[in-house]
């Protein structure tokens, strides 16, 4: 029942934008023409023209000596965005999610396009604000980035230009400096990471945009045509650049948190298969070895590393760290 109510909806605010069309580029059009061009009975387009008129204030009148109507305003239109209720509800729940690029100067751009969005709806467009009083997102911790060097790297980026910048390393206490040549900006559960030549390191390497400062564009750098095959990252998991050959990871979760494991797409290629006892056996193929240990070390006992042996090794001097 609510999907046909949202269907009628839809086909609702497609007519009223042909029927306003027709009026506007048609000679005077009558009740039958408008019957012939919609394809609608005469009730219809009576109440949809009073619908444009009492509801989207739309300036049409009938004029009597060429038995049609017209707009007494050649510049109004409808506002071209006809929504029901439940989508605005739907757009209202974007503004919390605009909170994971609150650390980038995207969230600017995004809130005023959002706006608008906003400022095309009828005015008449009401929306009950209890609502949207019962939903609150969580959002995540999220480091600054720094305008600046949001808006110089894609600059970087699209102009092909070696940048100089300091660099502060997860463990580090200060910012040292690299230079690189920048090919690709990663977002991955809200960081946001570039993959470029570091000349420091002499090698494809991974930067994360929130520990870099005081970046000035250099000399144009020739575009490595091989570049694709030196970056070994895997887009659908982790955007560690290693030397990590790709391996099967198997993990066996326990009965649990079943339904957890099992409602989620954790990697685009997995196998996620629930066994007789409740346990779930997931199986993907990654090179990203260190992403899924950080992971699987967030489910403690429920879950055991089956494949491979080094990601089995990695796990085990992780915890003996962990208790020393």
């Amino acid at each position: 029942m609510e999907e046909k109510k949202i269907r009628e909806s839809h086909v609702k605010s497609l007519r009223l934008l042909k029927l306003e069309k027709a009026i506007q580029t048609l000679s005077y059009p009558g009740v039958e023409k408008l019957m012939e061009v919609l394809e609608v009975s005469r009730r219809t387009i009576l109440r949809d023209l009073d619908e444009l008129k009492i509801y989207y204030n739309a300036p049409i009148e009938y004029d009597r000596a060429k038995k049609g109507y017209y707009y007494t305003d050649s510049t109004f239109f409808v506002k071209n965005v006809l929504v029901s209720e439940g989508e605005l509800v739907a757009m209202a729940g974007i503004l919390p999610l605009l909170e994971r690029y609150d650390n980038t100067p995207l969230k600017d751009t995004i809130s005023k396009v959002y706006d608008t969005i906003c400022q095309m709806l009828p005015d008449q467009v009401q929306v009950q604000t209890s609502l949207l009083n019962n939903v609150q997102f969580i959002s995540d911790p999220l480091p600054i980035i720094e305008a600046d060097v949001f808006t110089k790297l894609f600059d970087a980026i699209k102009l092909h230009r070696t940048i100089s910048f300091g660099y502060r390393s997860i463990s580090a206490t200060k910012h040292t400096p690299h230079s690189l040549d920048p090919y690709k900006i990663y977002c991955q559960k809200g960081d946001w990471y570039v993959i470029g030549f570091c000349h420091k390191h002499n090698k494809y390497s991974t930067y994360n945009l929130s520990r870099m400062k005081d970046i000035e564009l250099l000399t144009e750098f020739n575009i490595d045509p091989d570049y694709e095959k030196k970056v070994h990252i895997d887009p659908n998991y982790g955007i560690w650049n290693n030397d990590f050959p790709v391996k099967k990871i198997e993990l066996l979760f326990d009965k649990s948190i079943n339904t957890y494991i099992l409602e989620r797409t954790w990697h685009k290629n997995q196998k996620c298969v629930q066994k007789k006892d409740g346990s779930v056996h997931l199986t993907f193929v990654s090179n990203q070895l260190q992403e899924v240990l950080y992971w699987v070390l967030g489910f403690g006992s429920s879950v055991k590393i089956l494949n491979p042996p080094e990601l089995k090794d990695m796990y085990e001097k992780e915890l003996k760290k962990m208790i020393s």
